[in-house]
């Protein structure tokens, strides 16, 4: 666990560093499928810088709609704070940043989407790197097995062993993001967004069973249930698109 790194007068959080390097793996990822798709690779930067702005705009907003009680007294301070992103903000922030740009590009279609899902997939598993370095929180519940660890020297310190489930959402989320690139060429039309809208749901709902956040209906997190409606809405697409592909004509 490293939560800062100290060079000289500087000191870089590590948490950033990977939120950075998660757009960096991302961008590289779409670049590739781009050069693929015959494609500007140039797009890629453009994505990425779309989804960058889009992403912290919106979790400031969201950080501030969620604690408007404690902030409301600076309100433009806390606007452009460096502390507070809160992660589904910054998601829907960043889905309308690139649908933005792809609207102003004449590149809205599912192709976008089923671009972006290996990228997201692989972005995401980044990202958990930065909060398993950083100890933020995102740890889950007590437990004694045989690879608790504690985080006595996070930002949100605990010497209570619990689950490291950072650890767990990347592995998960790698092995997503290998799958859907597996199946790039495979599953088109939006298919292959709608297979990770129902694979990163599935996720997200079962590692909730052992982080440590609060259910907020029918015994479910906030987390879980976002994750149930992108299950649903992946699996209904899925469903509908597979119904309507054309069959193979009998003989």
């Amino acid at each position: 666990m490293q939560p800062e790194i100290h060079l000289g007068p500087l000191t870089l959080q590590t948490f950033g560093i990977c939120f950075a390097l998660a757009f960096v793996a991302a961008g590289w990822l779409i670049a590739k499928r781009l050069k693929e798709l015959g494609k500007p690779v140039d797009w890629a930067y453009e994505i990425g810088f779309s989804a960058a702005i889009g992403g912290l705009v919106g979790s400031r907003l969201d950080f501030i709609l969620e604690n408007y009680s404690e902030v409301k007294d600076d309100l433009l301070g806390n606007l452009f704070s460096g502390s507070g992103l809160v992660w589904y903000g910054g998601a829907i922030g960043g889905a309308i940043g690139v649908l933005l740009w792809a609207w102003w590009r004449g590149y809205l279609n599912t192709a976008l989407l089923d671009m972006t899902a290996p990228a997201l997939a692989l972005g995401y598993a980044v990202g958990r790197i930065g909060c398993q370095l950083s100890g933020d929180g995102d740890y889950g519940k007590a437990w004694d097995g045989p690879w608790a660890m504690s985080y006595p020297h996070g930002t949100v310190p605990t010497t209570q062993q619990v689950h490291p489930t950072p650890v767990y959402e990347t592995l998960a989320m790698a092995l997503v993001a290998y799958v859907l690139w597996r199946l790039r060429d495979r599953l088109t039309g939006g298919r292959l967004f709608a297979l990770y809208l129902v694979l990163a749901g599935t996720e997200r709902f079962l590692v909730e069973f052992i982080r440590r956040n609060d259910d907020v209906a029918i015994g479910l997190t906030q987390a879980q249930l976002i994750s149930v409606a992108m299950m649903i809405v992946g699996g209904v697409w899925l469903l509908v698109a597979f119904r309507r592909a054309p069959r193979p004509a009998t003989v």
